[in-house]
């Protein structure tokens, strides 16, 4: 059956007395002494409230902040009691929410003139005395320097501590912190106490818009002291009864029986209805002893509602495959059996047209496990190449700094090697600039002559170029000119350079100093010129730029022809310079016929991204994804376009969803009708999208319980992408959550999806709650 096998309830033969012993299932701990202060009970819980560092920051520090050579502000910046979020004073008030950032959208914390602001700008502080926030997301770095390298190192220390312990929270950790941070804000007289007026205002900022008579009568049974008010233990029980989960009850009480505990066995048949792989009654036991919280259940391996809880809230049952979390791909192959995060203009934080350019976003590209990114060289003052978006309003920076950028940052996340693919406008003499910088900044870690002697024309794999950087350039071909300099062939990537660009720049563009020649050695730019058969054999380090929509066209009208070109040569495919706004195209197209290099602007959230995150998200997010088998054989047969009948069916039954995050924070009222949308992204008949109908002011606990379905004929290239919107009858639906992964790693049975930000941050403790049921044939 789609949602697991329907037992009738009933005793085992040989229940333990101990069953009697185990307490109540609690989604709660019971109070601990500390509710009389919710947000430090929140901070206790995390086991920080005697951290020297956590309490400074509690206390709050004026640091200042520093944005140009003359403007610095002295802020006051105080952590809050939840222990999640930093509150801080701003020049012109605005509305409360926007005077604090969450410590979960904190990217790194840097000391010292660790960001390109303080380098710029950071001279009149000491380092010791500087320190760097820098987010997830579009959000600006924020640069601070304090009163002594002392409370800088609390800062730094402190953050740290906060994000490690944030980091290690289990879901139930999670969601027990986020209600207690709302009871604080709820409790408008902080007396600890909540008056029915309170409580119905703790319920809309959880997004519930609860039927009056319906919450009163909860408030009621819960107010055993009958004096209006809920304190200490009644308020634990109100929570408890609120973040109760009728369904995940109901799943646990059709396999426990009448007794209300699992034991092994029972678990063990939850796990193969679930079809999990390695399903044993040891696996079962060592579930028990993992998530169970009952100590004298643990001891008689029984699992309690709780410890069930526990476990379809940890990553081991989320919808994600918790085994393809670390890189588990073979990883020994050449280069061009690979998809490759890739970054087009990285440079840029903002629009093509007019944004600024910045090393930072460099870094942050690393962050998101990019492995492939664009240098646009132009000529600069004092002999220097710059780094810009040629003809248009963006600022410019230093090829050095950008190198430097690379030398510190590219490895941080993931070992595998890193693409620089150089957009070359530059004469030969800061050509030649640009091969020095290369090689004093990055020595060793660049590649400058073939690994294999024997065989230089072969891709190596990236196991074999672990941290390690390459240039792709223009190489030097065999002819030279009438003047005796040498002259490349004009690549597909001169489409992006402006029709109004002076002749001389055009020739120039042309030319190639054999210092910067020299650095293209597995990267090779050349134009495809054609896909025909053709005499002189394929050449692997030779690597194509196109333009989104000269790919579309080769995969329209060459579809197989250019899946097997693939499986030779890397193909880089980047956005058209029509998007002023930096928008980007859907990569799948691209992925369908075995690009590896397709190039988004990172810089710009949507779908695009999402999918580039979704496909990426598995192999330790290493940046390397592994191309399906049909991708990589070199007389493949396969056509994206043509992909053949159905061979998997997909079942998704969309349950519940659980705490999802208010939008419009500042109208108390303004609760979320949220519905669900399952994407399919893969070859074009694949792709569809179902939705459920949409919840009436509830983004809490809303229900569906509604089955979407979907054939599918190349389930390898398949992303799945989840969607929670905000339902509006008079305008486009607002955007709640996402959620998205490669079909090949979504798990079957009850499964939690944990919803990430337009961002890509966690959204925490919010969840869908679904079925998921994969039939191949």
């Amino acid at each position: 059956m789609l949602c697991g096998r329907w037992r009738s309830c009933r005793r085992r033969p040989e229940e333990p007395p101990v069953a009697a012993q185990v307490a109540a299932p609690l989604l709660l701990a019971p109070p601990d002494g500390d509710t009389k202060r919710p947000g430090l009970r929140a901070l206790k819980k995390m086991g920080l409230t005697e951290d020297e560092d956590v309490r400074a920051m509690l206390r709050g520090s004026r640091l200042c902040k520093i944005r140009s050579r003359t403007w610095h502000k002295e802020r006051l910046y105080r952590l809050q009691e939840d222990g999640l979020s930093v509150w801080f004073q701003r020049r012109i008030p605005r509305a409360p929410s926007q005077h604090i950032f969450f410590v979960q959208h904190i990217e790194a914390v840097r000391e010292g003139h660790q960001s390109e602001g303080l380098r710029r700008f950071g001279d009149a502080f000491p380092p010791a005395r500087c320190l760097t926030i820098a987010f997830k997301g579009r959000r600006k770095n924020l640069d601070l320097a304090a009163a002594t390298p002392e409370e800088a190192q609390r800062w730094v220390r402190g953050l740290g501590k906060l994000r490690a312990r944030l980091d290690a929270m289990s879901q139930r950790e999670r969601l027990d912190h986020w209600i207690h941070s709302y009871l604080h804000r709820a409790d408008s007289n902080q007396d600890s106490k909540m008056s029915f007026k309170e409580i119905k205002s703790l319920l809309r900022m959880v997004n519930v818009d609860m039927n009056d008579m319906y919450a009163y009568r909860l408030f009621k049974e819960c107010d055993h002291s009958n004096n209006e008010r809920l304190e200490g233990a009644e308020i634990e029980e109100f929570l408890r009864r609120l973040l109760k989960r009728p369904e995940l009850e109901e799943i646990f009480h059709r396999y426990s029986g009448e007794d209300r505990v699992l034991s092994a066995p029972e678990l063990l048949e939850f796990l193969e209805d679930q079809g999990e792989d390695g399903a044993t009654l040891a696996r079962a036991q060592q579930l028990i002893h993992t998530y169970e919280l009952n100590e004298t259940a643990k001891q008689h391996e029984l699992m309690t509602l709780d410890g069930f809880m526990m476990y379809l809230l940890s990553p081991e049952g989320a919808a994600l495959d918790p085994a393809h979390t670390c890189v588990f791909q073979d990883m020994d192959q050449p280069l061009s059996h690979y998809f490759i995060s890739s970054s087009h203009n990285t440079y840029l934080t903002d629009s093509q047209i007019g944004g600024p350019s910045s090393t930072e976003a460099y870094v942050r590209a690393f962050a998101q496990g990019c492995r492939c990114v664009e240098l646009d060289c132009w000529e600069g003052p004092g002999g220097e190449p710059v780094i810009y978006h040629g003809h248009t309003l963006t600022s410019k920076i230093l090829f050095r700094d950008v190198v430097q950028a690379v030398r510190d940052h590219a490895f941080t996340l993931s070992p595998y090697p890193v693409i620089l693919s150089l957009e070359n406008h530059c004469g030969l003499e800061q050509q030649a600039v640009m091969a020095r910088h290369l090689r004093a900044i990055l020595g060793d870690v660049l590649v400058t002559q073939a690994l294999d002697s024997q065989n230089p024309e072969e891709l190596p794999s990236p196991e074999q170029l672990k941290g390690r950087v390459l240039v792709k350039g223009k190489k030097l071909p065999a002819a030279r000119s009438e003047d005796g300099r040498i002259l490349s062939d004009q690549e597909e990537e001169d489409e992006e350079e402006e029709e109004a660009e002076a002749t001389e720049q055009r020739r120039r563009a042309k030319q190639i100093s054999p210092e910067l020649s020299a650095l293209a050695v597995y990267c090779c730019a050349t134009r495809l010129r054609t896909l025909r058969p053709n005499p002189v054999p394929p050449q692997p380090c030779q690597v194509s730029s196109l333009s989104e929509r000269k790919a579309k066209k080769l995969i329209r009208e060459a579809g197989n022809s250019f899946v097997r070109h693939n499986t030779r040569q890397l193909t880089r495919v980047y956005p058209l310079g029509l998007r002023m706004n930096s928008a980007n195209y859907s990569p799948q197209e691209m992925w369908n016929s075995g690009c590896q290099l397709v190039a988004l602007n990172f810089q710009t959230p949507g779908y695009e991204m999402d999918l580039n995150a979704g496909r990426f998200l598995i192999n330790g997010q290493c940046g390397y994804i592994l191309k399906p088998a049909c991708l990589r054989q070199p007389d493949t047969t396969f056509d994206p376009e043509c992909p053949g009948p159905p061979r998997t069916t997909l079942t998704i039954q969309v349950l519940t969803a659980q705490q999802l995050p208010k939008l419009n924070t500042e109208k108390p009222n303004s609760i979320v009708d949220p519905l669900v949308r399952v994407e399919i992204h893969g070859v074009p008949a694949d792709c569809a999208r179902k939705e459920t109908n949409y919840v009436l002011n509830n983004g809490f606990n809303p229900r569906w319980g509604q089955t979407l379905q979907f054939q599918l004929r190349a389930p390898e290239l398949v992303l799945v992408r989840f969607v929670v919107e905000d339902y509006d009858t008079t305008s486009p639906n607002d955007f709640v959550g996402q959620f998205t992964l490669p079909l090949n790693s979504l798990k079957q049975g009850y499964r939690h999806i944990h919803l990430l930000s337009k961002d890509g941050a966690s959204l925490s403790p919010a969840t869908l709650f679904v079925h998921i049921r994969i039939q191949r044939f």
